[in-house]
């Protein structure tokens, strides 16, 4: 899914909001914003209410509308070839029969409560949060070694001299897009270069 947005908060507090691209996989969701949403995750994932808006760039309102143009012009057609035109095709039936509409009801049976049910999921579709995958699946991790303990312009330990630190092994992790791997090449040739010569001079 592109240009979407994804929001979660605990409570009232918004923890996240972002617009960009996600997918559903067989496990559940991932992608950038997924990605980057675990990061600002609490340990307790029950508090976390997630929602995804299909149309961030409509009210409620104008998507309402929006599908009662694409119904009357497609009044013959079963429902969830419809929805195609809003979400990919394999989306579809499951959405559908997520707003508690049968994916193959005709357009013209579909009622305006039905069709405002629609509406409001493609504004505000919940994702409960049960858990994340395993570490071994992890495209970055969070936690490691303070950063406070880090001589910055060497990336030798303030604690252990000739110890120096790089990459995931920081407790650093940046948005995706790069940046991450970026961190891992920079602070890796920063500690590399000190390492030695730190050696050659004890």
């Amino acid at each position: 899914l592109k240009n979407v947005r994804i929001t979660a908060k605990t409570g009232k507090k918004t923890i996240y909001s972002e617009l960009g691209e996600m997918l559903f996989t067989h496990f559940g969701v991932s992608g950038p914003l997924i990605i980057e949403l675990s990061s600002h995750m609490p340990e307790d994932f029950s508090r976390v209410n997630v929602m995804l808006d299909m149309k961030p760039g409509l009210t409620e309102e104008q998507v309402d509308l929006r599908l009662q143009r694409d119904f009357t012009e497609n009044i013959r057609k079963q429902l969830s070839s419809v929805l195609t035109g809003l979400m990919p095709a394999r989306m579809a039936p499951v959405f559908a029969t997520l707003c508690g509409v049968n994916a193959d009801t005709p357009i013209n049976q579909v009622t305006r409560e039905q069709r405002q049910a629609i509406g409001r999921a493609l504004k505000a579709l919940p994702l409960r949060v049960v858990g994340t995958r395993p570490i071994e699946e992890a495209i970055v991790t969070r936690g490691g070694v303070d950063v406070l303990e880090i001589t910055p312009g060497t990336m030798m330990s303030k604690n252990v001299p000739g110890l120096f630190f790089a990459g995931e092994v920081l407790d650093v992790d940046a948005h995706t897009g790069g940046f991450n791997l970026q961190i891992a090449f920079s602070t890796g040739a920063l500690a590399g270069k000190k390492a030695v010569a730190w050696s050659l001079e004890n």
